[in-house]
């Protein structure tokens, strides 16, 4: 089957080419795949920046999220059957949804939301469930809370702020100039143009921050935060209570105390909680998810669909930072 292979790490890595078809376990279904998203997530792998928390054996078939159509199904599997129509996010560790198939675990899959078509759909899982783990089981948010989703315009952000507003909290972002009017009509209250103001300057006693950006924004948004408010992060730095999480040993617990002591510290300092979150799998929040979209509650962003075998320039244009929603990759 063709795929986009990487073979060593480096932003200069990355080649379409042949890979065997992926062996099918008894919990797993076969995906034929018709769309892929596209994240930053992927362009991180390839480059080697998770080589530590995520080692995975090279060669490697990049891809984080896929819609498309169930093949076959294991011997365990229960709940799908050949012909179903589906999204997903697998779990870390069996990535490869830049590829013709895609095997993945029942747990993960779920049915394709009916309203959305397979492009929409590749766009969802990944900052679909981002948004939700990070607002719902990390942050706790509730009706009437104020909340800070940076980047609105982004993957992340764009779903975000639908899932905060249809949570009955008042939502601010930031953004560019060009992007105002795109968050506006997603549902956010207070838009920041980050090229002209100064969040910290503006905000006060917020419940919740969403940070997806750098460590000095990280900083930053720890000052807008009311005592007992909850600053989650999806770039980092990972702390204990995630090295608790995977399972790492007791060096690696170590190396994310040290890096993440310095926001630990600060936020202690000002009576608010910090953690990280790398997003898992779950197909049970995806049909939430999926029952939201097909509701009118939440609608994906996209920016540009690729060809598949433009799959290097979509790569290259997410890393621009630029993207306006999403930007996914079409097989079929």
């Amino acid at each position: 089957m063709k795929a986009f292979i990487v073979d060593r790490y480096g932003k200069d890595s990355g080649r379409l080419g042949d890979m065997p078809e992926p062996q099918l376990r008894d919990d797993d279904v076969l995906v034929q795949v018709h769309a892929a998203g596209v994240n930053p997530l992927d362009s991180k792998i390839r480059d080697g920046e998770f080589k530590l928390l995520l080692p995975y054996r090279l060669p490697l078939i990049l891809g984080n999220e896929v819609a498309g159509v169930v093949l076959r199904v294991g011997s365990r599997v229960q709940r799908l059957k050949p012909g179903d129509q589906v999204y997903a996010r697998p779990r870390k560790d069996r990535i490869g949804t830049f590829a013709e198939l895609v095997a993945i675990d029942e747990a993960d899959v779920a049915l394709k939301p009916k309203t959305l078509g397979m492009e929409e759909a590749a766009a969802v899982p990944l900052v679909a469930l981002t948004a939700w783990q990070a607002l719902v089981d990390k942050a706790g948010l509730k009706s009437g809370q104020k909340v800070l989703i940076h980047a609105g315009s982004g993957g992340v952000g764009t779903i975000a702020i639908q899932l905060a507003k249809h949570m009955g909290a008042l939502v601010a972002t930031t953004t560019s100039t060009e992007n105002m009017a795109l968050v506006k009509g997603l549902g956010a209250d207070v838009v920041i143009d980050y090229r002209k103001d100064d969040f910290e300057k503006i905000l006060r006693d917020y419940d919740v921050v969403l940070n997806s950006l750098d460590a000095r924004t990280l900083h930053k948004s720890v000052t807008v935060l009311k005592r007992g408010g909850r600053l989650v992060s999806i770039s980092g730095p990972p702390d204990p209570g995630f090295a608790q999480e995977i399972g790492s040993n007791w060096g690696m617990k170590q190396v994310m105390r040290l890096l993440s002591h310095r926001i630990r510290k600060k936020a202690d300092r000002h009576g608010v909680s910090y953690s990280f979150l790398f997003m898992k799998a779950s197909a049970d929040q995806l049909r939430e998810i999926g029952a939201l979209i097909d509701a009118g509650a939440l609608r994906p962003v996209i920016d540009r669909v690729y060809p598949f075998e433009s799959i290097r320039e979509a790569l290259a244009h997410v890393e621009t930072g630029r993207a306006k929603g999403k930007v996914v990759v079409k097989l079929i």
